[in-house]
């Protein structure tokens, strides 16, 4: 099963390079890491997609939680905002340019590059909505893929940290 972790953390260098340790040691891969700046400058956040069972979850949470640098974690809630960006490169030519076109506006994909041998399209969306654009695009050709992982926030006011943690772990 996958499961999604949220995490606020110390927005220093190194830190996101002991999280991933984290996981190596252990001999548990991360499907996806996405890693950013948030609105305070002194925490980044990471969204960690991992695969394993409540176990897995359960020691993995806990591992993080005893960094130093790490200063909120929590599991993201299955109805939280999740979303994904996918840049693909399909072979295309005259005879299949517009089936691809086709194909894109259904996804509501966006062109960002066209050639005669080669398009470039960008998706955003659930992870599964992504699966199924790349799954319709596989008989044209993928030449290339690139996808960022998952990014998730959790819907209406919560927050990883409250304005109570914010002047406490800073």
């Amino acid at each position: 099963m996958k499961y999604i972790i949220s995490a606020l953390a110390a927005n220093k260098s190194g830190v996101l390079t002991r999280v991933a340790a984290l996981f190596g040691r252990r001999g548990y891969n991360i499907e996806s890491l996405s890693a950013c700046a948030t609105e305070t400058a002194e925490f980044s956040r990471m969204t960690i997609v991992l695969d394993g069972d409540d176990y897995v979850l359960g020691q993995m949470m806990k591992q993080m939680d005893k960094l130093i640098d790490v200063k909120k974690i929590r599991r993201v809630d299955e109805d939280a905002v999740l979303r994904e960006l996918l840049l693909i490169k399909v072979r295309t030519n005259a005879a299949t340019r517009s089936e691809v076109f086709e194909i894109s506006q259904i996804f509501r994909a966006n062109v960002v590059d066209a050639s005669p041998e080669a398009t470039v399209l960008e998706l955003t969306g659930k992870p599964t909505k992504l699966d199924g654009f790349v799954n319709m695009l596989l008989p044209y050709g993928v030449m290339e893929l690139a996808r960022t992982g998952v990014t998730a926030i959790s819907r209406g006011k919560t927050r990883l940290l409250d304005e109570e943690d914010y002047k406490e772990k800073i």
